[in-house]
């Protein structure tokens, strides 16, 4: 095929012209509908997984300790929690590349299923290294799971509510976090087996072990990567210059989205943004409640570690309002700009929390814009932009490169977090300065292509 300066394969595919008459959700079948479910569903309980251990893992650290270790918790709450999120990481790396290979419907079922099942024994744990194998375990079974399911819903939604349906998918994270917070003071409230009662909360974790059943019986493959996979298109985007050449021997999909220069970029630019999403997330959504207890101290509340609940609750609120709206948003304005408008909120928002907030009814209507920007916009544009970046090969790969490879940079971050704290003075002091890493976000938007009314790459 050519590939010369003329060629259309060089130039942006031309925009969907879809009469505005119609709603968006025209075209969005019940099969359709099942699949966002499932993949909704499976996000949903790794929301919960996620929350759940923030939320428990004081009383675990207490349970499971001996008297030489409970001497330094912080230190082993940090290691817990890293090494769930390296899991996690490694996990979304080798599952979404096998996702490419084996099948998103297939891959998904697996990832549910041992997640589900990694949680529950995780209920189990006698000491802290059985406690830690059974977080990376977990991890690495969650990890996979959003990849297949955002590259599932991109790939079999119609082409006008791509965006829309990824949106809800990702606010499936907000959901969990939710469900995980009710689920433990309902379990903290009745404390029906005493200081044992935190192991009840994982137990309500392997619930996903179920979905696996839902998912083997209700959706379907892609066609898409059906397609692509009969036709042997193995190209990375739409501009390589062999795309739509067939060759016998199918090159490895995690070096193919390096083997391309265009994919290269694409690459690089979406993982920067991916790394300031979470980075800045993390220091924001780990310290905020700590710090919403300091502050509530200080002026005095008896209950000061409600409050610190309290404010991560309305953060994740926040936070779905965003996941939510998102698909809208994108649509409305591109790309570019929810980007762009993304990272500038985060910016902005940052010091208002940790340095304008003087009270915890301030910090608490605070807290809501801060989830909503950085932790709502901030990471459903992984769950709506990377998709349409990439063609059916190698979605999967390139989609959970994008969002996993920055988490194994951000695991050992938990671990120092209190080494960060004491070197920087304060916690607010330790988000300002993470923060920064926002004014990433106000360059790279305009460096990357505008997806919006264009077709997702076959």
């Amino acid at each position: 095929m050519a590939s010369g300066p003329n060629s259309p394969l060089l130039h942006d595919p031309p925009a969907l012209t879809t009469p505005s008459r119609l709603p968006w959700h025209d075209g969005v079948t019940a099969n359709h509908r099942r699949i966002l479910f499932a993949s909704f569903l499976g996000w949903t309980f790794d929301g919960y997984e996620t929350y759940a251990l923030f939320l428990v893992l004081p009383f675990a650290l207490r349970d499971i300790l001996t008297p030489a270790q409970a001497g330094s918790s912080a230190v082993w709450a940090g290691i817990a929690i890293g090494v769930t999120l390296l899991g996690w990481g490694i996990g979304g790396l080798i599952g979404g590349t096998l996702a490419d290979y084996i099948g998103r419907k297939r891959m998904m079922l697996n990832s549910v299923l041992l997640y589900g099942v990694f949680t529950g024994l995780t209920a189990l744990s006698t000491n802290f290294t059985m406690f830690a194998g059974l977080r990376f375990l977990t991890g690495l079974a969650i990890g996979s799971e959003w990849s297949t399911g955002v590259a599932l819903v991109a790939e079999t939604w119609p082409e006008r509510a791509r965006a829309k349906g990824c949106g809800f998918l990702q606010s499936g994270m907000g959901w969990g976090a939710f469900l995980a917070a009710v689920a433990w003071w309902i379990i903290g409230s009745l404390n029906p087996l005493g200081s044992h009662s935190w192991r009840l909360v994982f137990v309500v974790g392997a619930l996903p072990a179920f979905i696996a059943l839902y998912i083997r019986r209700a959706i379907q493959e892609s066609e898409k990567w059906v397609q692509a996979v009969r036709e042997r298109r193995w190209a990375a985007t739409e501009q390589e210059s062999g795309f739509g050449a067939k060759t016998a021997r199918r090159p490895f999909t995690l070096a193919e989205i390096f083997r391309e220069r265009e994919s290269r970029r694409r690459i690089f630019l979406t993982c920067l943004m991916s790394l300031a999403s979470i980075v800045g997330g993390w220091s924001i959504s780990s310290w905020l409640p700590t710090y919403a207890q300091q502050a509530a101290q200080t002026e005095g509340y008896a209950n000061a570690a409600q409050w610190g609940t309290r404010i991560a609750l309305l953060y994740n609120a926040g936070a779905i309002v965003a996941y939510m709206i998102s698909g809208f948003v994108i649509d409305t304005i591109g790309r570019r700009k929810f980007l762009f408008f993304t990272y500038m909120g985060s910016l902005v928002i940052t010091p208002i929390t940790f340095l304008g907030a003087h009270s915890v009814e301030t910090l608490a209507f605070v807290a809501t814009i801060n989830g909503f920007f950085t932790l709502g916009c901030a990471y459903a544009w992984m769950a709506i932009y990377p998709a349409e970046l990439f063609t059916s090969a190698v979605r999967c790969t390139a989609v959970s490169f994008i969002f996993n490879s920055t988490r194994m940079v951000a695991w050992i971050f938990p671990i120092i977090a209190g080494s960060m704290i004491q070197s920087f003075g304060s916690i607010p002091r330790a988000a300002m300065i993470l923060g920064t890493i926002y004014l990433i976000g106000l360059i790279v938007p305009w460096l990357v292509p505008e997806t919006r009314g264009k077709p997702l790459p076959a």
